[in-house]
């Protein structure tokens, strides 16, 4: 079983600029076949932007996805973890801040992602959470063709 989060995250980080236009990450999340983007200025963290942030946050509550920003709609200031890091210290901060996933920072800047579904493979393989994070991504299509 691994024991440092090194071993059980996604390496390399999806970003966009604090300015970056929803439409913008949510077309970077597409592309990239991913559910997240981490918001940074600089290398340095500043908040973590879901595809679910911007339906409930913003495109629910009728805002314009073309002129509000990334920063404005994120999760600011987001607890983070270092690849050196123990797995047990990663699942301790997402059960105690509720948080299905952790961006991996090293030297102040973001290096990986560390989700549920990451430990869920590593730690308790046989479990429908691992199965499903271990599954192919549906290309967008969802249940309707």
């Amino acid at each position: 079983m691994a024991e440092y989060v090194r071993d059980v995250m996604t390496t390399g980080v999806v970003a966009v600029s604090p300015d970056a236009s929803l439409v913008e990450a949510a077309q970077l999340m597409r592309a990239q076949d991913i559910g997240d983007v981490v918001v940074a200025r600089d290398g340095e963290v500043l908040g973590v932007l879901t595809d679910r942030d911007i339906t409930v946050r913003a495109v629910a509550d009728g805002a314009d996805p073309l002129t509000v920003s990334a920063h404005a709609v994120c999760t600011p200031n987001p607890v983070v973890v270092g690849p050196d890091d123990e797995v047990s210290a990663a699942v301790g901060l997402m059960r105690d801040h509720a948080v299905r996933r952790l961006p991996v920072v090293e030297d102040g800047r973001p290096v990986g992602m560390v989700s549920l579904g990451d430990l869920a493979v590593e730690q308790d393989p046989a479990s429908a959470l691992a199965d499903i994070s271990r599954a192919e991504p549906d290309g967008g299509r969802g249940l309707f063709p």
